[in-house]
């Protein structure tokens, strides 16, 4: 995804519905959030969509970052590989 800096961009697969028939279409145009970044230079994205969320973030980022939004502009450690029970159920 080209978000106009010299990092790349991605949205985090970890953040869209457990169906794929529920992501956004190629093309669409959309909002999105920075949801990390970290050493590997690339920004994680998270749908400013609702729609296109994952229907249990609010749990997903309880768990993952229970300070969300207001740890914004902080240092997070650094999350590795994602884990089975991190992605998206079938």
């Amino acid at each position: 995804m080209d978000i106009g800096l010299s990092v790349g961009g991605f949205v985090d697969v970890l953040m869209l519905p457990s169906e794929g028939a529920d992501w956004s279409a190629e093309g669409t145009v959309a909002d999105f959030e920075i949801w990390w970044a970290d050493s590997r230079r690339q920004i994680r994205l998270k749908p400013s969509d609702s729609r296109y969320l994952r229907s249990d973030f609010t749990d997903f980022a309880e768990r993952f970052r229970p300070h969300w939004p207001a740890d914004v502009g902080q240092p997070l450690r650094d999350p590795g590989p994602a884990t089975p029970d991190e992605l998206p159920g079938p």
